[in-house]
């Protein structure tokens, strides 16, 4: 099928690239946990060994059935089949550059590093909790913010009872550290 009848575009690994480049700071590293790399590795390996030979053998039954042009699932099974090859070739480069940080190693620690579980307080009395981890495990609803979010740039390398001036769009906050906390070391 001829690219001008359909809404797709040669450009896609340009876009894809420079979303790899936007979340990570240059010079930085793809900072995650060994929890988050195993989630991507899992990910991977299920499109590899599940996903994508199922759409392929459903591609290739629609195929067989003749006349390409009007075959629904020949035409959305190749479309699956391209985001499938996306998110393959998206994932294969993020593990590329991952750099896989344990936070245990600063178990027991009152300092604020990569990994860290911290609850602090602003001005107006509020606490919360946030751990930081890396850009492809952030999900803020669950309090796991990335590392390079502006809250964790100005805690990291805190320590408990100490005061951080955090820049806002309404204005300079100030941050007191309550407790940091890391995960046990596994014992293997």
């Amino acid at each position: 099928m001829n690219k001008a009848f359909v809404k797709e575009s040669d450009n896609d690994d340009d876009e894809e690239a420079a979303a790899l480049a936007l979340a990570i700071p240059p010079g930085s590293k793809n900072y995650i946990t060994p929890a988050g790399y195993q989630r991507i590795k899992n990910e991977l390996l299920q499109l590899i060994d599940v996903d994508r030979p199922e759409v392929v053998r459903i591609v290739h039954w629609a195929a067989s059935n003749g006349d390409r042009s009007e075959n629904g699932d020949y035409i959305y099974g190749k479309r699956r089949l391209r985001e499938i090859d996306r998110r393959i070739r998206f994932l294969t480069k993020r593990m590329d550059l991952a750099a896989v940080v344990d936070p245990s190693v600063h178990h027991g620690s009152d300092q604020v590093f990569f990994g860290a579980t911290v609850t602090y307080a602003n001005q107006a009395g509020e606490t919360r909790t946030i751990t930081i981890v890396g850009i492809d495990e952030l999900d803020p609803l669950n309090g796991k913010i990335s590392w390079v979010a502006p809250v964790a740039r100005a805690i990291t390398k805190a320590r408990e009872g100490d005061l951080i001036t955090l820049q806002t769009p309404h204005g300079a906050d100030e941050l007191e550290i309550l407790e940091v906390t890391y995960p046990a070391p596994v014992a293997e």
